[in-house]
């Protein structure tokens, strides 16, 4: 049973920096902790609308490869970024103005995919620090929040990084290449399963996966939905069901206008989904939202909206998705260019909604 909103738990105990000019994010006196009402969201029962900036917790340990030459250690070691070799060999460079790395364009480490078999060289990760990083991150994982690992490089951006994107994306489609994607894709399946039972085994703190593969540009997804269902989806979903077997959330990063793609991701076991902007995160919320927790994002306010109309907007925002028979998620992407009035009323209307 969730509890009746009490108007003391508006009193602000916290902020969440501004980040990339968005504003500072209140945080309240809840009446559970935020991991609590993380894990009771995504059970279908939430206690308000659960915004992930503030909520949620970012871990990538420095012992997997992959996060220092993407440039993205997020953990106890406090690691800058600096680009380097991924867990496959392969050398990303980190490109400071655009805070992100990339592997290098135009030289392809494989140039078809009838290569993969023979070219590929697959990790050892019992050579990874496992202990040193358990032991550097006890503080950084003992935490209120929702402890979120992100896992870069999913099946397809894993491809592009051996391939570049020409030669990964003719690979899905042909059908003389296909097979040795999908022997490849079926490896990396393997090998992902291997990496996060390390995962549970030394950081058991970890409360779910985010796990990040783009499919889409701005304007259109990169392949049909038949494509991903056949080469994509039966891989993904070896790796979520393994995932939910030990009680652990899955959520899918994965860029670009997708709402043609929303039904792989539920075929494909994902428990929500993010949708950056340019896609109408309502239609799919009213398409989808009773399938996968899609994070909403609020209408657009006027930059010059008074206090009033920034709350009377949450409210509004509340009315049409903090709804306890098909609640969603607040749009990460979104949620930093509200004012603190907005997330006030916010947080005040989904508790008294989400507790009917």
């Amino acid at each position: 049973m969730i509890p009746k909103f009490d108007p003391k738990e508006l009193e602000v105990v916290g902020k969440m920096p501004s980040y990339m000019g968005g504003y500072e994010i209140p945080i309240f006196k809840y009446p559970v902790t935020p991991k609590e009402a993380f894990k009771s969201a995504l059970a279908r029962k939430p206690y308000w609308q659960i915004n992930q900036a503030t909520e949620g917790l970012i871990f990538t340990p420095k012992c997997n490869p992959d996060n220092i030459a993407r440039g993205f250690v997020f953990d106890g070691t406090r690691t800058p970024p600096t680009g380097g070799i991924d867990m496959f060999g392969i050398e990303w460079e980190y490109v400071p103005k655009v805070g992100g790395s990339m592997v290098r364009p135009g030289k392809p480490y494989i140039s078809d995919a009838s290569e993969l078999p023979e070219k590929v060289i697959w990790p050892n990760i019992d050579e990874w620090e496992w202990e040193e990083s358990a032991k550097a991150n006890e503080q950084y994982l003992a935490t209120s929040q929702f402890n979120m690992c992100w896992f870069l490089n999913g099946w397809y951006e894993r491809l592009i990084s051996f391939m570049d994107f020409e030669g990964a994306i003719m690979a899905i489609f042909d059908e003389d290449s296909q097979p040795y994607v999908k022997d490849f894709f079926d490896r990396l399946s393997d090998l992902y399963i291997r990496i996060f039972e390390k995962y549970l085994e030394y950081f058991p703190q970890i409360d779910g996966f985010c796990i990040h593969d783009d499919w889409g540009s701005q304007k259109e997804t990169f392949f049909s939905p038949a494509v991903v269902e056949e080469m994509i989806v039966p891989y993904m979903k070896r790796v979520t069901d393994f995932l939910h077997s030990k009680g652990k959330f899955c959520e899918l990063h994965s860029c670009g206008q997708l709402l043609k793609q929303v039904p792989n991701m539920i075929k494909a076991g994902w428990d929500s989904w993010n949708p950056q902007l340019m896609n109408d995160t309502h239609k799919i919320y009213e398409l989808y939202g009773d399938q996968i927790l899609v994070g909403v994002a609020p209408d657009p306010v006027d930059p010059n909206a008074t206090e009033e109309e920034l709350r009377q907007a949450a409210r509004d925002y509340a009315a049409k998705f903090c709804n306890p028979d098909k609640p969603s998620l607040l749009n990460t992407y979104s949620s930093r260019q509200m004012p603190p009035a907005f997330h006030e009323e916010l947080y005040k209307q989904s508790r008294i909604n989400y507790s009917k």
